[in-house]
């Protein structure tokens, strides 16, 4: 397996030096090779060249099983550029139409959210990655004059919904292969559902293309009858992840809303130091990422929580097939996370060097244990 490594900028190629510390080890216990190349897809190379990610570099990552990312963005770039050209074009040029969003809570991580256990927190957010207003459709009319109109377009295929909301459903069985039965009723249990697959919208307001979605989402739903299936409108969504998360699985929606809600879930779960996330072409290559950004203040200071990244590194495995690894690796990120004194950075009680080397002895450990 070659896997394209993009520490990026910031603190990103600190963390994924952890990541990829925790990957040789995990590795190493369970016979797997995997081949790194590292990359210097940034900002710095941005300033010092003046190159952004080019169409041959773009079709040469097509030749990796996975990419690894810490992150884009550098202080002396305008925002939008290095995002738009190098992670936006990455994404759609490899279509990598899925965004995976895991939303679990570890032990010992404050979350903002009062009385919760991890049992309560623990579900998928499956976001559309390459439609809806993202694309750049619109435009303007008669710009700079007090009559201007803005107009930005969203824009959804069949095809492209319909590939998003089968790719829930089937997270939403595979998650529940082992009977957990996330997210459901004991009503619903009764009536025979494993899981739940709720379908996050705005079909009252927006009335063509989220009826798109929900007439696709019961077409599809149909083939899955012990998924449950739900609708829900994205602001009602936002009220149950604070109020109940319990009772979501599997959530599935556009690419606007999933990325609105995602950092709403993120905070749930005890903050971006410990979300992880995956741009997914399940028929190509797939980049794996944490989701806390640069983070510049931070940099060169070994304080940054690599917790996400090692996350990261766990999709990547689990995703790759390698499934007791990816177990190991979990079971090892849960480990240090309750040594932690915070997921904030410079609060952890430890260095962010000291993280990665605490998952590889709880790999170890686990190992020889077994």
């Amino acid at each position: 397996m070659k896997i394209a490594v993009i520490g990026g900028d910031g603190t990103g190629p600190e963390v994924i030096a952890e990541a990829l510390k925790a990957l040789t080890s995990v590795c190493a216990l369970h016979d797997i090779e995997l081949n790194y190349d590292e990359l210097n897809y940034n900002g710095t190379r941005y300033i010092n060249e003046g190159k952004l990610l080019t169409d041959d570099e773009c079709q040469g990552l097509k030749e990796y099983d996975a990419v690894l990312l810490g992150a884009i963005g550098h202080t002396d770039v305008k925002p939008g550029i290095l995002e738009k050209d190098i992670l936006l074009k990455m994404r759609f040029d490899l279509d990598q139409y899925i965004n995976l969003r895991p939303i679990k809570l570890y032990e010992n991580v404050d979350s903002p959210l009062k009385n919760v256990k991890p049992e309560d927190i623990d579900y998928l957010v499956v976001r559309e990655n390459t439609g809806g207003l993202y694309t750049g459709e619109g435009s303007f009319s008669e710009k700079n004059t007090e009559n201007e109109v803005a107009v930005q377009k969203m824009i959804y295929t069949r095809h492209q919904v319909e590939r998003c909301i089968r790719f829930a459903f089937e997270q939403a069985v595979k998650r529940n292969q082992d009977k957990a039965w996330k997210g459901l009723s004991s009503k619903e249990k009764e009536e025979g559902f494993i899981g739940k697959v709720t379908l996050c919208g705005k079909t009252n307001v927006l009335t063509y293309v989220y009826d798109l979605w929900e007439r696709v989402f019961h077409e599809v739903g149909k083939e899955y009858p012990k998924i449950k299936r739900d609708y829900v409108h994205v602001d009602a969504v936002c009220i149950y992840m604070v109020d109940n998360p319990a009772r979501f699985d599997v959530i599935v929606t556009g690419n606007m809303f999933g990325d609105i809600i995602t950092d709403l879930a993120a905070i749930t779960q005890g903050g971006l130091g410990v979300a992880p996330g995956g741009n997914l072409n399940p028929e190509g290559v797939s980049m794996f990422e944490p989701i806390g950004g640069t983070a510049p203040d931070f940099t060169g200071k070994n304080e940054i929580n690599p917790v996400a990244a090692i996350g990261a590194a766990q999709m990547l495995l689990d995703h790759l097939g390698y499934k007791d690894a990816a177990i190991a690796l979990d079971l090892a990120i849960r480990d240090v996370v309750l040594k932690m004194q915070s997921q904030a950075a410079a609060k952890m009680g430890y260095s962010t060097t000291e993280i990665g080397d605490l998952v590889v002895e709880s790999l170890q450990r686990h190992h020889r244990a077994s």
